[in-house]
């Protein structure tokens, strides 16, 4: 590269050919944040992306100075392999990468919850590494109540399995997908439905966590660019909970949403620096934008509201707070700035 980048900044989101042949930014789910990249100065463009011309993607990316990423881990059923390999080749380009692939297996993955069981927000959580684990373990663990498995990386209640010993022996068992109905399965049968996860494209392992009785009660997801709380979204996700209506629709607050005032000060004050460290990310490492879904938990002593972990969402942040978006372009400003300092130091030490 040899002069200016042509454009500051690509928002990058699953497609096909002919959503890419017409991305418009203010049509696309996106539009707000085209508005306000425009507004501070940034020139911003949609890169559609599909497997199939990922070559084209990675040209594209190569002439931007930062990328922001929305893909699932699996995306019509395909694994974001290909996305990643990419996203690390225009990353070491000096390409500003959202969420880049090695911040996505430290936080955004269920191994989170293992890494961080012993944290305050941590809980009961085991790793699972095979099916003679499974049928050793599992059963012991059942005595003490219901457990939720995980599979290693995955979206939308895909691979979250609730487990649960019934009378008479065997167990009741419902997948977290929507739709999905309780089934009642031994062991045998419970080894058959997990062992995809068990093999190396499913993750190799399971993540084992305790149930969370006030799971009913809702889930809070607090939103975070960089290391700073910027909203929240509550919904009643209780597709795991027995004979509960399905869950409703998010709400989204801003930061100063009464109520969570302590969570927000944990995570800025300390949780966000212990998640960081345990994991081994540095502060310039984390996300632009990402979020932390937590479970209520049984009162401390104290009598103080506890939170626990249910999962990071790192992959595909999307739709989030219209907090979020102030913050977020306040961030790619200054990192893009970084970024295009850092590329003019590199080709004037090449001359």
């Amino acid at each position: 590269m040899t002069g200016p980048r042509a454009a500051s900044v690509a928002l990058l989101y699953p497609g096909d050919r002919a959503a890419r042949d017409r991305a418009d930014p203010a049509a696309s789910r996106f539009a707000a944040l085209f508005e306000a990249l425009a507004a501070a100065g940034v020139k911003a463009e949609p890169a559609i992306y599909h497997d199939d011309f990922a070559d084209e993607v990675a040209a594209q990316l190569h002439r931007v100075l930062a990328v922001l990423v929305w893909c699932n881990p699996i995306e019509d059923g395909r694994r974001r392999d290909r996305l990643d390999a990419l996203l690390r080749e225009v990353a070491k380009a000096g390409v500003l990468v959202s969420a880049h692939p090695e911040a996505i297996l430290r936080l955004g993955t269920k191994d989170v919850l293992f890494e961080t069981r012993d944290l305050p927000f941590g809980s009961d959580v085991h790793s699972i590494d095979s099916l003679a684990q499974l049928e050793s373990e599992l059963p012991q663990r059942l005595r003490q109540g219901a457990r939720v498995l995980k599979q290693h990386r995955g979206h939308s209640g895909i691979g979250v399995w609730r487990v649960e010993a019934s009378a008479g022996g065997g167990m009741t068992v419902q997948h977290a997908q929507r739709g999905s109905t309780p089934q009642h399965m031994d062991m045998p049968a419970l080894k058959a439905t997990l062992a995809p996860y068990f093999e190396p494209e499913g993750g190799g392992h399971m993540i084992d966590q305790a149930w969370q009785a006030r799971l009913p009660e809702g889930m809070v997801r607090a939103y975070l660019v960089e290391d700073h709380v910027t909203g929240f979204g509550l919904q009643a996700v209780n597709a795991l909970h027995p004979d509960a209506p399905m869950p409703g629709p998010r709400l989204y607050h801003g930061p100063e949403l009464p109520g969570f005032q302590d969570l927000k000060q944990q995570l800025e004050s300390t949780w966000i620096t212990l998640l960081r460290e345990r994991v081994g990310l540095a502060r310039d490492q984390l996300p632009l934008l990402w979020d932390c879904d937590f479970m209520l938990g049984d009162a401390l002593a104290d009598g103080a509201q506890r939170y626990v972990l249910c999962e990071i969402n790192v992959s595909c942040v999307s739709p989030f707070p219209p907090s979020s978006i102030a913050p977020l372009v306040e961030a790619v400003l200054r990192c893009s700035q970084n970024a295009r300092l850092s590329i003019q130091s590199r080709l004037a030490s090449s001359k």
